[in-house]
């Protein structure tokens, strides 16, 4: 998933990125910029908190405690008989058509 964060946020990020002292800063506020289309209503721009972690692992994701399905999930659990619908949308909606060979 994609955050979108303050230009302020993403630069201190950024300053950070190869620092172990990264993993004592406070989240960062951002808003969400995928679109699952599994849910409704749509969860772009749904309000993040941004949680760095030690150099070479990506920051985890939490969002903010609403009534958005997403957000009640994460709060709660998901199975994995869901987890496993979602990818599988997913997964059909990008792939590509495969195209026939030109005849030779």
């Amino acid at each position: 998933m994609r955050v979108s964060l303050s230009r302020a946020n993403f630069g201190r990020v950024a300053e950070l990125w190869d620092k172990s002292e990264r993993v004592q800063e406070p989240p960062y506020f951002g808003r969400l910029a995928t679109e699952l289309p599994t849910y409704e209503p749509t969860t772009l721009n749904l309000k993040t908190n941004l949680h760095t972690q030690p150099v070479g692992v990506r920051p985890t994701l939490e969002l903010e405690p609403s009534d958005h399905p997403l957000a009640v999930e994460q709060r709660t659990s998901i199975t994995r008989a869901r987890v496993q619908a979602i990818a599988e949308l997913l997964l059909h909606s990008t792939r590509q058509p495969q195209r026939e060979p030109a005849d030779q």
